[in-house]
């Protein structure tokens, strides 16, 4: 069924088939602006249209010729607005073909479309305007546009319908979002704001953080009031759970209920439940009460509500209550071990695999089955098919099988295994194996089942063929075993199979062990097993090869056997092997009807091996062998045998019954071994059959006994016998004997004459001609005729036959009796003749033999010597024409003395075959003239002859055709006079021609004046006005174009103005009011005024060209531009004026017309440009102030090419900066700095390259020109550069000192480049403050390959600085070691207690005294206080006898110490209070009255189990640093030790 859409898509035409060009099928010139109107832009050879296609009537779209760079259609009405290149706007109404109105703008329209019915939007570069088609409004600004859409493609703007929003969409590289910062927010409205209230309630509302000191605050200010219900719900409605924790609950069991109200617990919980859902303690703390009181319908209802958050600790409480209960809980709280636990323990197996796969969960599979088998086995079996039913076993199927196994269970093991096994995997064969061997031993039955359905494939086959046999399945044991002593013990025991299997068994086992089985079968019991032996030989003969199965049958002496099998082959067999073992087998059986069969309809057997074997068989029944016999040509044998043998009866027994049509053979036989005629006779006589009389006669024929059959044909003819052998036997009788031959063959209608014509030829050549004259036997007759010469008969019989194929058979070249049979047929044949149409034949035989003389002969003899053929038409004609092509000297003799021929064909081909004098004296004897003529001028060739004839005959036809004759000629005079004196205007077309090739224009003019009176033709007159104005006879002409005509004036006044007859074509011209031409001719004649005013009257592109062109060339410049205003505002011509001007050299007279052209309404783009163009190339001064005017009106690239060629290289950066094209403006400014560089226009335009490469080349370009002013460009450039680039190009300048300041400006990136090189100046400069302020704000650079530098400076503050590196990059003890070669006591103690390195520290105190730096000792234990042990510190100052420098350090270690003792033992009197006093609230609340809930008796307070214990208080809470002297910490690696007595 196909998808119902909620939508509707259907195609409502093509462009293409409106005859839209796909090329114009794009955004570039196809709009839409509704679902009213396509407005397509398009150019037809050289002309700009708008095609305008109305959605409501597609067919019919509306073509105007408009040129325009954009065409919009007002979405409802058939209004179009027109943009072009120069910034003009327009608004047509269609319908009202008027134009509404009309803008030019300022700025280039960059998009716009219609916004509404009557308005549409512009946007430019710079701004959005608004323009209105009511009223007389100009486009109103609406807003600026953005700056960040600036050089960004415009796809799109939106208003809304009252025009208040508006949206304008571009295409920017930036993607910018706006969402508010939730970290920030609420604090943000706390501090800066100054509003904790509305931080509240965002923080509420929103759920959002920030606030989690206000609500404590709040919360703890209710609750020590003791308002707690509103502290409940501060701690419900604290964004994200800030409050809900247990120490809240706690705080709420702590508060003893009033009493009549609900404690604050309660209220808490309620609130909570009201709001949502509750978190895992409180649903904990809700729930355990609940359970205790026995109330879960309570919990299954929030439960359902999704009001508690399920946990493991949850589901526990619950499943000591109820474990489906506690099994939805864990489901929810996605413990799976508990969940199966669940699912086991309620009886759901089931749905133990379907959740362990949902939540990824692998349990003890085993052990679960297990422990469903000892519950339940049939659950059992289905858990175990759930375990197995995916391609990767959940559980091992062996460990399974073990499982059911255990229980012996062997029928749902079966029943697993079966499904377990269902894909036949090669891996599970001994799964298989197993599976059939445990129903082979405990379940016979299901194992022969398994094994019928062929399931499996990949068991242990030879196990299971030794279990089947010894199962008593005889049957599977067979179809498994693979040995042959196996099958052969199996396989005799037929008795036990069923016999259709094992006869398909058969078709298992190869050749040879089929034949071993046969074998073994037939020797166990060949009477039980022949029939079995029969029918798989029968069925494998083709496998096992039949002549093993019958050498098989053959050595146990079954020929019944080998009857019954090859009997079941022999049909289908085409061995003649089996068909001859087979009527073997049948004879020995006494099959004698089956021998009869096979012999009669077979067609493989070798018939003589059959036949002797027949022969030797000595069968009582003969029928076989006259079978035999009879099919495969045998009679001739059979009959000698059974003649021999007496079986005579069966001689006749085979004619009569079996086969009379050999009855000719068998008398051949019988004649052969002198049989009795008599007998003969007789059994001739008594057969009735039908056999061949022919072969019966060629049989007695061949032994020379034909008069034997006399009697009996005579018989048969009395009988009314037809038969043509009969009547051919009786003739040839006839003719050996001499008894009337001839009559009988004459008056005979049966015999076949070519039969006994052939008879006759030896014996008498005559009656042969007699016999095949009577049958038509054409060519036996020749042949007898040619051999006996009897070429007289053989004439008359061919003048008599009349048949053409045999006369050319006859009258052949290489017939070598062809001469003296024709003079048979002339002298003899024809003569004799009567019948036109014999006559009619011969000749044609004649003509068709290409015999002309022989023809001659006999046609003279036929039409000259007065026969009754000599006035016959077709005879006169056949003689001339054969004159005509054998003897051409006869032709003329014919032509005179004969009458009756048909002359304009005969004449004809006298023509074709040259023969012109006869054709020319046939057409003079038959007054056919026009044709005498012809024959003259085209054959003869004699025009004087023609000329002659013509003047004696004097008709016009004929003077006509010498006309035509004489204009081929070239003898126009001549011809003009023919056509004159024929009165014959017919080929006007032709004289014109020749005249006019051969300047005959006088006499062409008689012939046109004759032919103009004949009939008024246009093209007469046309060429008579052509002809006057050739003569010069311009009166005439004026007064013929005056009057009436038919003429062409036009195309004659074309002519004339193309072979320079100015006059004339200036009459013509006037006359039809050409004034385009006019003003061409005019020019030619040099009256260039006369010319601009035509040239005005035709108003014509063209017509002005050449005019301005002619006045160009005739120095006639005002005239010139007069005509040059109007050419120069169409665009398309411009070019072609402006070359005409420029190849003269007039570039003066040129920039002056295109100026004077610059305030012309249609002034266009062209104009400007090319203006500019010659400004570059003849004034450049002026082009500067040309371009300043004028560069939004030019053509920018060309104009760009033009003052690039000319070096003007200020103009050329110029354009480059307004064509936008700001790379190419840098590289001018930089190629040619002399004339185009100027410090602000460079940096301006600097800063828009597109090609960021350009940047460095500037950088070049500054350090060279201008360096001083290179940070100034640097300022600017810095947003896009490449800081690392920028550092790389001026150190292979050696001009870092000359950047520093950009350096500097740039450092705020931290860019490794731009620090490195900055601290290498500070370095060389020795700036050591400055260094360690850039070192300390930036840290991205080489901080060691720096220290490593400055650790070998002269000055001692960059190897401070160096040691301070050394300090930041955690090289403490190299940082320490610089401090220490350079005395800086201070910067090492505050690095070591930085380093917070024990070692370090102790390292330096020790490098202190060696140096004997006491004071420098002491202020070290108080820098590394925290570091040093104070053991060691001990030690250190006992030996070095300074103790009073180490005793203010031990003053502060015991000050310390004992701090921390009283603190802790002020901490441990608190707790014993707080011990006390919670002690004595627990037993408070267990006195306290039972309260209600929710209307519900939930008694909270009132639980059954102790209140919980508080934990025992440690003496002293574990610190996490050891700073007891003398004793490592546990990080260290050692265990915590002891101090003053406490347990730490």
């Amino acid at each position: 069924m196909a998808q119902i859409l909620p939508i509707r898509f259907q195609e409502h035409l093509q462009l293409q088939n409106l005859g839209v060009n796909p090329a114009n099928i794009g955004f570039s010139y196809l709009t839409m602006e509704s679902d009213k109107f396509i407005c397509i832009r398009e150019k037809v050879g050289e002309q700009n249209q708008v095609v305008i296609v109305d959605l409501s009537d597609p067919n019919n779209p509306i073509r105007r010729p408009i040129s325009a760079d954009s065409a919009i259609m007002n979405p409802t009405s058939k209004v179009i607005a027109l943009k072009d290149a120069a910034k003009t706007l327009q608004i047509f109404n269609i319908e009202m073909k008027s134009k509404m109105k009309a803008h030019t703008m300022t700025e280039e329209v960059m998009f716009w479309k219609w916004i509404s019915v009557n308005t549409v939007a512009l946007v430019t570069d710079t701004a959005v305007y608004h323009w209105s088609m009511e009223g007389d409004s100009q486009p109103a600004k609406v807003f600026d546009r953005h700056a960040s859409l600036a050089g960004c493609q415009i796809i799109n703007y939106r208003t809304d319908e009252q025009q208040k929003w508006l949206l304008l969409i571009g295409i920017s590289a930036q993607v910018l979002s706006v969402c508010v910062e939730e970290e920030n927010i609420v604090n943000y409205a706390t501090n800066v704001l100054q509003n904790p209230d509305l931080a509240l309630r965002m923080a509420v509302r929103s759920n959002l953080a920030g606030a989690e000191e206000l609500f404590a605050r709040k919360f703890n200010t209710l609750f020590a009031q003791g308002s707690y219900s509103e502290a409940a719900k501060v701690a419900a409605s604290a964004p994200k759970g800030i409050l809900r924790t247990a120490e809240t609950i706690r705080k709420f069991q702590s508060v003893p209920s009033q009493p009549g109200q609900a404690s604050p617990l309660l209220q808490y919980f309620g609130i909570l439940l009201d709001q949502g859902q509750l978190n895992k303690f409180e649903s904990l703390e809700l729930c355990r009460p609940v359970l205790q009181q026995g109330r879960k319908q309570l919990l299954e209802k929030w439960l359902k509500e999704d009001k508690l958050e399920c946990s493991e600790e949850l589901g526990d409480l619950v499943k000591a209550t109820d474990p489906t209960l506690a099994l939805s809980v864990y489901l929810r709280a996605n413990v799976p071990n508990k969940v199966i636990q669940c699912f086991a323990e309620t009886g759901q197996f089931q749905k133990i695999v379907l959740y362990a796969k949902k939540v990824g969960y692998t349990p003890d599979w085993v052990f679960l089955l297990r422990n469903v088998m000892r519950v339940n086995p049939d659950q059992g079996l289905q858990f175990a098919q759930m375990l197995v039913q995916d391609e990767e076993p959940l559980a091992n199927i062996n460990q399974i099988v073990d499982v059911f196994m255990e229980g012996s269970l062997i029928q749902q093991c079966t029943s697993f295994l079966l499904d377990a096994l269902k894909n036949n995997r090669p891996a599970e064969g001994h799964l298989q194996t197993r599976l059939l061997e445990m129903n082979l031993i405990h379940a016979p039955q299901v194992a022969d089942a398994i094994l019928g359905n062929q399931m499996f494939t990949h068991y242990d086959r030879a196990h299971v063929a030794q279990l089947c046999e010894k199962a008593g399945l005889l049957q599977r044991a067979l179809e498994h075993y693979t040995d042959l002593y196996d099958i052969k013990r199996a396989v005799v025991h037929t008795h036990l199979l069923n016999p259709e299997w094992l006869v398909n068994f058969f078709g298992s086992l190869s050749v040879e062990d089929s034949l071993e089985c046969l074998r073994a079968m037939l020797s166990a019991n060949i009477r039980q097993n022949l029939q079995l032996c029969v029918q798989v030989a029968s069925k494998y003969h083709e496998q096992l090869g039949t002549q093993a199965l019958v050498e098989l049958f053959e050595s146990f002496k079954s020929y019944e056997g080998l009857f019954y099998f090859l009997g079941s082959i022999v049909n289908f067999s085409q061995e003649p092997d089996v068909h001859f073992k087979y009527i073997q087998a049948a004879c020995k059986t006494g099959q004698i009807k089956e021998v009869e069969r096979i012999c009669r309809e077979s067609n493989c057997y070798d018939p003589e091996r059959v036949k002797n074997f027949l022969k030797e068989a000595k069968l009582t029944d003969q029928l076989p062998l006259i079978i035999v016999c009879d099919r495969f040509d045998f009679v001739h044998d059979l009959v000698l045998y059974l003649y021999r043998n007496n079986l005579q009866k069966y001689i006749e027994i085979y004619v009569q019954k079996v086969n009379p049509s050999r009855l000719p053979v068998v008398i051949g036989g019988l004649l052969d071994v002198d049989c009795s005629e008599d007998v003969i006779k007789n059994l001739i006589m008594v057969v009735r059959g039908q056999f061949s009389t022919d072969e019966l006669v060629e049989e007695v024929e061949k032994r020379n006994r034909l008069k034997l059959l006399l009697p009996w044909l005579e018989s048969r003819v009395h009988e009314g016998c037809e038969e043509p052998a009969t009547h051919n036997a009786l003739a040839k009788i006839y003719i050996d004997s001499n008894n009337t031959p001839e009559r009988f063959l004459k008056e005979n209608p049966f015999y076949d004459s070519a039969v006994v014509g052939r008879y006759c030829e030896k014996r008498d050549p005559h009656l042969a001609c007699v016999a095949y004259e009577r049958g038509q036997c054409d060519l036996d007759l020749i042949k007898v005729c040619n051999e006996n010469s009897l070429f007289k008969s053989e004439a008359r019989y061919l003048v008599r036959r009349k048949d053409p194929e045999l006369w050319a058979k006859v009258l052949e070249e290489n017939n070598p009796f062809r001469r003296q049979l024709i003079d048979q047929v002339v002298q003899t044949a024809l003569s004799e003749t009567q019948d036109p149409e014999e006559v009619s034949v011969t000749v044609k035989a004649f003509m068709t033999a290409d015999l002309p003389n022989e023809l001659i002969e006999l046609l003279e003899k036929i039409v000259l010597n007065n026969s009754v053929f000599s006035e016959h038409r077709n005879l006169q004609n056949l003689l001339i024409l054969t004159a005509i092509k054998a003897d051409r000297t006869r032709v003329m003799e014919y032509i005179n003395r004969l009458d009756n021929y048909d002359a304009p064909d005969i004449a004809n081909i006298a023509i074709s075959n040259e023969l012109f004098e006869e054709a020319f004296a046939i057409f003079k004897k038959f007054d056919v003239n026009t044709s005498a003529i012809q024959v003259l001028i085209e054959h003869i060739g004699n025009l004087d002859r023609a000329y002659e004839f013509a003047e004696r005959c004097n008709e016009p036809a004929v003077w006509s055709q010498l006309a035509r004759a004489q204009l081929q000629r070239d003898l126009v005079k001549e011809a003009i006079d023919s056509y004159i004196k024929a009165v014959d205007p017919s080929a006007y077309m032709e004289v014109v021609n020749a005249a006019s090739k051969n300047d005959n224009w006088e006499d062409l003019v008689k012939f046109l004046q004759m032919a103009r009176k004949k009939a008024r033709e246009s093209y007469v007159e046309t060429e008579l006005i052509f002809a006057l104005a050739k003569t010069n006879r311009l009166a005439e002409l004026e007064e013929f174009v005056s009057g009436p005509n038919n003429a062409h004036i036009q195309q004659v006044g074309d002519r004339c103005y193309e072979e320079g007859m100015y006059e004339a074509a200036k009459l013509l011209y006037n006359n039809v009011s050409n004034f385009a031409r006019l003003a061409s001719t005019l020019v030619h004649l040099g009256e260039y005024q006369a010319a601009v005013d035509s040239a005005r009257k035709a108003n014509s592109t063209r017509t002005w060209k050449e005019v301005c062109f002619a006045c160009v060339d005739g120095e006639e410049f005002r005239l010139a531009q007069i005509c040059g205003l109007h050419i120069v505002i169409h665009a398309d011509e411009l070019e072609d004026l402006i070359s005409y001007y420029q190849d003269r050299g007039y570039f003066e007279e040129l920039i002056a017309l295109l100026e004077a052209a610059l305030g012309l309404e249609r002034a266009h783009m062209g104009m400007f440009t090319e203006l500019a163009i010659l400004y570059s190339k003849f004034k450049p001064q002026k082009m500067k102030e040309h371009l300043e005017l004028f560069w939004s009106r030019v053509n920018i690239p060309k104009v760009l090419r033009a003052a690039e060629l000319s070096h003007l290289w200020a103009e050329l950066v110029f354009l480059y900066d307004k064509y936008e094209e700001f790379d190419n403006a840098v590289i001018t400014m930089m190629n040619h700095p002399t004339d185009a560089w100027k410090e602000g226009l460079f940096k301006d335009i600097v800063a828009k390259v597109a090609n960021v490469e350009l940047y460095y080349k500037s950088l070049s370009f500054y350090l060279e020109y201008k360096p001083l002013l290179l940070n100034d460009l640097l300022t600017i450039l810095s947003p896009r550069l490449d800081h690392s680039r920028a550092v790389s190009f001026f150190s292979k300048m050696n001009q870092l000192k000359l950047v520093k300041p950009y350096l500097r400006s740039v450092q705020n990136h931290n860019n490794k480049s731009v620090n490195e090189a900055l601290n290498n100046l500070l370095t060389e400069e020795e700036d050591y403050q400055g260094l360690r302020a850039s070192i300390d704000a930036y840290d991205n650079f080489d901080t060691i390959g720096l220290a490593q530098r400055l650790e070998k400076h002269e000055l001692i503050e960059f190897r401070r600085i160096a040691a301070y590196l050394y300090k930041r990059n955690n090289r403490w003890r190299q940082s320490v070691e610089l401090c220490k070669k350079d005395k800086l006591y201070k910067d090492a103690m505050l690095f070591a207690a930085e380093s917070k390195d024990a070692e370090l520290s102790e390292t330096l105190l020790q490098w202190f005294l060696e140096k004997g730096r006491k004071e420098c000792f002491a202020a070290c234990l108080f820098a590394s206080y925290d570091l040093l042990h104070p053991d060691v510190v001990l030690e250190l100052a006992w030996r070095h006898n300074i103790m009073d420098f180490a005793m203010p350090y031990f003053i502060q270690v015991m000050r310390e110490y004992l701090t921390k003792v009283d603190e802790f033992a002020a901490k441990v009197t608190v707790d014993k209070l707080e011990e006390a006093e919670s002690k004595r609230k627990t037993e408070d609340e267990v006195k306290e009255p039972q309260t209600m809930v929710f209307g519900q008796q939930l008694m909270l307070t009132a639980a059954a189990t102790a209140p919980t214990p508080v934990a025992p208080v440690a003496s002293v809470t574990p610190q996490s640093a050891y700073p007891a002297y003398g004793y490592p910490s546990p990080a260290a690696g050692y265990p915590a030790q002891p101090a003053y007595g406490f347990n730490m």
